[in-house]
């Protein structure tokens, strides 16, 4: 009950978030875009918070803890770097904005799965990323490490993971494609049917209900996604 009940509450998380009005202000914003050292990445307190924590909080929220927990060291690669304070803080968080609304969908993605694999331990974190896991899941002797590849026309995405590191268990890849995002808010063409991209998107996943579209834009995965692999933890 109480998995359920926080799959519920993070989905209402969700459902608050204003994807409009946050990619008004970052979507053309592109000015930090260098690799970032892994100390001053937000990956590890996303899941902290969203995950550890279950801090619903909204990512403005979220940027003011981040920045105040990364301040000396943000410092330390501005000046490394050479960038005015003014141009590195208009860039950070449209740069952080970015990992975060890919990593809470992740992270929902994660719930959804402990849920549905309720008689094991769902597990994520950094280091679990860092090997090229999103979520695992550990039941008995049994380990299953999936990846979630999004497929899409925006560019607006987290890179694949590519690790050489090894960790125990079986690799399962789930790959879902997803329009752009003005597809998806306006998906009719004027004859009031679905534009091709989305109608395809639809009949694969949505009709299926294997993903769900929020009013906002935000693409969710459904319990049907993940029932068929419980057979590999049986």
């Amino acid at each position: 009950m109480e998995k359920e009940e926080d799959l519920e509450r993070f989905t209402e998380f969700l459902k608050s978030v204003d994807l409009d009005d946050y990619r008004g202000k970052y979507r053309q914003t592109k000015i930090v875009e260098m690799d970032l050292p892994k100390e001053i990445q937000a990956i590890a307190l996303l899941y902290n918070v969203y995950w550890e924590e279950k801090q619903f909080v909204s990512f403005d929220e979220f940027y003011n803890r981040y920045l105040e927990d990364k301040k000396a060291l943000l410092e330390d690669f501005r000046n490394k770097i050479g960038m005015c304070d003014i141009c590195f803080y208009k860039g950070l968080p449209a740069r952080i904005y970015r990992t975060w609304a890919s990593l809470i969908t992740q992270i929902h993605a994660g719930y959804v799965a402990d849920v549905v694999f309720n008689e094991g331990i769902v597990n994520m974190s950094e280091d679990l990323d860092h090997s090229g896991a999103d979520f695992q899941i550990v039941a008995g002797k049994k380990i299953l490490n999936f990846q979630v590849k999004k497929e899409t026309q925006s560019r607006e995405v987290r890179a694949e993971k590519k690790s050489k590191r090894k960790i125990k268990g079986k690799f399962i890849t789930i790959k879902y494609e997803v329009p752009n995002f003005d597809d998806i808010k306006n998906n009719q063409k004027k004859d009031g049917n679905f534009k091709a991209g989305y109608k395809r998107f639809y009949n694969k996943y949505l009709k299926k209900k294997l993903l769900r579209v929020l009013d906002n834009g935000f693409v969710i995965f459904e319990k049907n996604y993940f029932i068929p692999f419980k057979k590999f933890i049986k």
